[in-house]
């Protein structure tokens, strides 16, 4: 590049030195210009001279403004190809669209830096997510081929590998469909239905859970239409109150109910357990993260990162209100219309 670069400048300049020596000439033949013709060289001499001058000092000059940062990017697109995220370009250039280039490729390998993060991530927890429960499944399935086990011990240990069966069938389900709805931009299948009514479904539905806790529900769920996708909200409802029912205290109350106004609608669910920290409350919607590791046997982390991908696919937002001791209390905003 800087060759090619070079040759144009000097070609240029060799163009307009010709093109100015065959004037000088056809005006000194005209005798347009009276030049003692000892001295009739001499011109042209100091132009060659002070061109060859003037070529190098712009070829200087323009390769450090160009050519050098073009090649410092082409570097680091090397880099960035063999998978270094960390590599970096100067962003003080003169030239306003080289330094907006450095900047957008800074931020490309920034972004792309904390996408292999979180993929190391996920292939990290999912890894651990699924030997957890097959470790488990195995560890039971050995004990089971001692032939004198009591009936007792024989039942326990095949409720064990039932449970973690289901639980690697969840997380498989869970996986497949964070996946599906990351990849997808808009709901498909909407249809006019009863938002109200599927809350109640969703927490009959729970039914085994909260009755185990003796829990109580608050309800305030007026009737409410909702177009849209009856399995995706389906799903929201029922991982927000899962989780409600997880950390609510034996006895306790969850309220849930939906408020309305012109534009939207917004469902909450609250409850009154240990609450999250803030430091808690920045993570909840990312995967596999959980607050509470005593409760990890119970979820595998994906339940709220669903939540939060279905809303927003749905054009609306999921927040959450909570501090120590205070339990918590989800915020589900839909609008009334969706295109």
């Amino acid at each position: 590049m800087w060759l090619r670069f070079t040759g144009l400048v000097f070609a240029t300049i060799f163009a307009v030195f010709i093109l100015v020596t065959l004037i000088w000439f056809a005006l000194f033949e005209l005798n347009m210009i009276q030049v003692d013709p000892r001295d009739k060289p001499a011109p042209i001499v100091v132009f060659a001279l002070g061109s060859l001058l003037l070529g190098t000092v712009i070829a200087l000059y323009v390769g450090k403004l160009i050519v050098r940062p073009v090649q410092n990017i082409g570097n680091a697109f090397d880099e960035l190809s063999k998978g270094n995220f960390e590599v970096k370009v100067p962003e003080n250039e003169q030239i306003t669209e080289i330094r907006e280039m450095a900047q957008r490729f800074n931020a490309m390998t920034y972004d792309l830096s904390h996408i292999e993060t979180l993929r190391s991530d996920f292939v990290a927890n999912v890894s651990h997510e699924f030997k957890t429960p097959i470790a488990s499944i195995e560890g039971y399935a050995t004990l089971l081929q001692n032939h004198n086990l009591s009936q007792e011990k024989h039942d326990r240990y095949v409720e064990k590998i039932l449970e973690n069966s289901r639980r690697l069938t969840n997380l498989s389900d869970n996986i497949l469909m964070l996946s599906k709805l990351e990849n997808q931009e808009m709901v498909l299948g909407k249809t006019e239905y009863r938002l109200d009514e599927q809350i109640r479904k969703c927490i009959l539905m729970l039914e085994n859970k909260w009755t185990a806790k003796n829990i109580e529900f608050d309800l305030e769920l007026p009737r409410q239409i909702y177009y849209g996708s009856e399995s995706f909200l389906e799903r929201v409802w029922s991982n927000i109150l899962d989780n409600a029912i997880k950390h609510s205290p034996v006895g306790g109350v969850i309220h849930v109910g939906i408020l309305q106004t012109n534009t939207q609608f917004t469902v909450t669910v609250a409850d009154h357990g240990d609450g999250m920290t803030e430091e808690v409350k920045k993570h909840i919607f990312e995967k596999f993260y959980q607050g509470d590791s005593s409760r990890k046997a119970e979820g595998n982390g994906l339940g709220l990162a669903l939540v939060k991908r279905i809303v927003e696919l749905c054009k609306g937002t999921v927040t959450v209100e909570s501090s120590p001791g205070r339990g918590a209390k989800f915020f589900v905003a839909l609008p009334k219309t969706i295109e």
